[in-house]
């Protein structure tokens, strides 16, 4: 029986590294049609090399989300290439790390850019391609940072709770209007080994120290082609995720103090000392090219 992702047309922002890297290859080795977004150019061509040698119609559209006009051409590029748009996975994303006021403004201003206004961008141009094609599946990826908080990720939490609240308001529209065949989705992944903790800004005067535990980056892979193939409204990815979002909701108080307490101990009190660095918020950087960033402990 036939996979029903084959012949798929897929857009996938963030696609040079990290969740939208694995989930780009995924894709490519079920005969899909993909469309691959990224600021680095020369690396997603690198990608799409890959996803063509798996089997997959793929094609490299260099984009910066944080800039409405690139996401514009990269809807109209799927279009133009392939007819039509099946699934869009809003996933590119950076992070600032550091006490609020220390992180310089126009850093916090670019967080906000790329992780909200880019998903607000990739979700209205991949929305109205779905109601004149009456169909398609929008996953837009978010954060446990979305749903609680904890300090020093500041711009990254409020981008994030953006997301899940756009997900949530436009989900509402999808089933107040009856539009069958359109879905909503929202993926809230715990920390995860990816390449993100190497392209954050770190203003904290420490080394960048990810949280514990951090996960295998797989399991965000698997739940996106999952949720592609099987539209589901949310799902939190990790199993601490999970319990942190019960803790929220029965005792908030309790469960903020506790993620206060635990992230400045991880961040500003373990590390060894550090510069100041912008990463890869302002523009991307070189390092952190896969999948994962192997700092889990086997």
């Amino acid at each position: 029986m036939a996979d029903p992702l084959q012949n798929k047309v897929i857009v996938i922002t963030g696609a040079s590294s990290g969740f939208g890297r694995g989930a780009a290859l995924r894709f490519a080795g079920l005969d899909t049609r993909l469309v691959l977004a990224a600021r680095r150019a020369e690396l997603l061509e690198e990608v799409v090399d890959e996803c063509r040698r798996a089997g997959s119609h793929a094609l490299a559209c260099a984009t910066d989300v944080s800039r409405r006009e690139e996401v514009a051409r990269l809807a109209q590029t799927a279009v133009d290439a392939f007819g039509r748009i099946d699934v869009w996975i809003n996933n590119a994303g950076v992070g600032a790390i550091g006490p609020f006021e220390r992180i310089p403004l126009d850093v916090h201003e670019q967080v906000v850019r790329t992780n909200l206004l880019g998903t607000l961008y990739g979700s209205h141009w991949a929305y109205r391609q779905f109601l004149d094609q009456r169909g398609g599946v929008l996953i837009n990826i978010a954060s446990e940072l979305g749903f609680g908080t904890v300090p020093y990720y500041s711009s990254y939490a409020a981008a994030k709770h953006g997301v899940i609240g756009l997900s949530d308001s436009l989900r509402q529209e999808v089933k107040q209007g009856g539009i069958d065949g359109v879905h909503i989705c929202t993926i809230m992944p715990t920390a995860h080994d990816t390449p993100f903790f190497e392209h954050a800004a770190n203003y904290s005067g420490h080394e960048i120290n990810p949280p514990a535990p951090l996960h295998d980056p797989d399991n965000v892979v698997e739940a996106i082609v999952r949720i592609a193939r099987d539209p589901e409204d949310e799902e939190v990815v990790g199993g601490d995720g999970i319990v942190k979002l019960i803790a929220a909701n029965l005792m908030p108080g309790i469960a903020e103090k506790m993620a206060a307490k635990q992230m400045h101990k991880t961040q500003m009190q373990a590390p060894p000392p550090a510069g100041d660095s912008p990463g890869a918020v302002r523009a991307p950087m070189p390092q952190g090219r896969d999948v994962s960033a192997s700092r889990r402990k086997h």
